[in-house]
């Protein structure tokens, strides 16, 4: 029996299973031309993991007879749990129809004919989405207004220290925009 997870040529099968082209992809569906990185996916784990006790002291309180505390503390274990799913949705989404920004609170979507180009630059970025900035790099989208968009950056919670990473998510994301542009 083959165990294609343990064996050494697992990064190159990753890769090419990224590679795909453009063409071959389901281009009419939204997806996130990246994996989420340990950051992310460890906040959204240790939320989960919060609301698991939350959840499991609303049933002790309403076990011992607080039914109107153990709804509000089920209340905030659900409020945690959408929390945390929410957060690892958040990112950079990509389809034929445009280009979308999924943020905690919001979501932003903009289409590809909208979309002025989309290039990497050097400037200072926010480190994990706090108030302190770093040099770094960010993939901006600039809209015909002149505005531009920071949509991804070296440093945040998908791409801290994991430069390859970014360089890889931010060329396919371009590749995206050039070919939507073109009508590709």
């Amino acid at each position: 029996m083959p165990l294609p997870f343990l064996t050494a040529d697992r990064e190159d099968r990753v890769l090419a299973a990224q590679s795909v082209t453009l063409a071959e992809a389901d281009r009419d569906l939204w997806r996130r031309p990246y994996r989420p990185g340990p950051w992310r996916v460890g906040s959204g784990a240790l939320l989960l993991l919060l609301s698991s006790y939350v959840l499991f002291s609303a049933l002790i309180i309403t076990l011992a007879g607080g039914l109107p505390s153990g709804a509000i503390c089920a209340g905030c274990g659900v409020l945690l749990v959408v929390l945390a799913v929410r957060l690892l949705r958040c990112g950079v989404w990509v389809s034929s129809h445009g280009l979308r920004q999924v943020g905690l609170l919001r979501t932003a979507t903009v289409r590809w004919s909208e979309v002025a180009a989309v290039r990497t630059v050097q400037r200072p970025v926010r480190w994990l989405g706090l108030p302190r900035t770093v040099q770094g790099q960010a993939l901006v989208a600039t809209v015909p207004g002149g505005s531009e968009r920071a949509l991804l950056t070296s440093h945040n919670a998908d791409f801290l220290s994991r430069q390859r990473a970014f360089d890889r998510a931010a060329d396919v994301i371009e590749a995206w925009a050039a070919e939507s542009r073109t009508g590709g």
